[in-house]
Order: structure tokens, then C-alpha cells, then sequence
């Protein structure tokens, strides 16, 4: 695994950080983690549960207004070594040539992995991490805006 963006952390409350994916040069390609380490949602304390929509809601709307995703794909999977986590995959127009279905996720991260990693694409990680950071800030800490 070859971790490229260690410190790119969007925001960090009480129960969540939500990051940049540290492996995948997707600009915007935000993991939402626990900071319990915990297995599935149904391991959610109520202040995990209560807390937890309305900051994927914040992150999504900032995904739309601020950066420009305008679908997202939103998944977690139980079975992973990482512990909970929610991935939040922009789709980009390079990414219609794997297909719009789940089935096109795979490929996609292959591709983006495999794929020369230029500082151009590096900077557009950083510049839609402060982006977010900054948009969240506006917002405040209160997730249920």
C-alpha cells in the first residue's frame, strides 16, 4: 500500500474524521471513519448514530457547492481491515469510459492507482482537502446544518 496523503484530514469531530482517501489520487475522494474502532453502523453508539447523517449530509452538500461533484458514490463495506469507514467517490467524466454502475468502481481505482501521479493532480487533492476544510469551517462544528 502506498500511502500519499497521510495528513489530508477534511475535518475531525468527537466520533469522526473524514479524510482524503490516503492511497487513491481521486481528488475529493473522502473516507468518513470512526474514531472507535468499530465494524459496521449497527456497532454505532446513539451519539455516533445522531451524529453521523447529518455530517455525511455536510459533506455531500460541500462535495456538490463548493467542489463541483455533482454524483457521488456512497458505500461501505463490513469485511474491511480498516475498521468502519464510508467511501465517498466523486464520478468525474474520465471515469465514463469504465461504465456508471457499481461494477465500474474497481476499475476505477485501479486506473487512478496505476496511473502516473502528476503534481498538478497532487495540488487538486490539497486545493478540494482546503476547500472543505474551509467550507466546514463556515459552517461551524454543528453537523446538523
Amino acid at each position: 500500500m502506498k500511502v500519499l496523503f497521510p495528513n489530508e484530514v477534511v475535518i475531525e469531530t468527537k466520533n469522526f474524521k473524514v479524510a482524503q482517501d490516503w492511497e487513491v489520487p481521486i481528488p475529493a475522494f473522502f473516507i468518513v471513519s470512526t474514531i472507535r474502532n468499530i465494524r459496521s453502523i449497527g456497532d454505532f453508539t446513539d451519539e455516533e448514530a445522531s451524529e453521523f447523517t447529518p455530517l455525511v449530509k455536510k459533506i455531500r452538500k460541500g462535495m456538490e457547492e463548493v467542489l463541483g461533484c455533482k454524483d457521488v458514490y456512497i458505500f461501505q463495506n463490513e469485511d474491511s481491515a480498516h475498521g468502519f469507514h464510508l467511501w465517498m467517490l466523486p464520478r468525474y467524466e474520465w471515469m465514463d469510459q469504465f461504465g456508471r454502475k457499481i461494477q465500474s468502481v474497481r476499475p476505477i481505482l485501479e486506473h487512478a492507482t496505476n496511473s502516473p501521479i502528476s503534481d498538478k493532480l497532487l495540488e487538486e487533492v490539497r486545493e478540494k482537502v482546503e476547500l472543505m476544510k474551509k467550507y466546514l469551517g463556515e459552517l461551524g462544528s454543528d453537523t446538523s446544518k
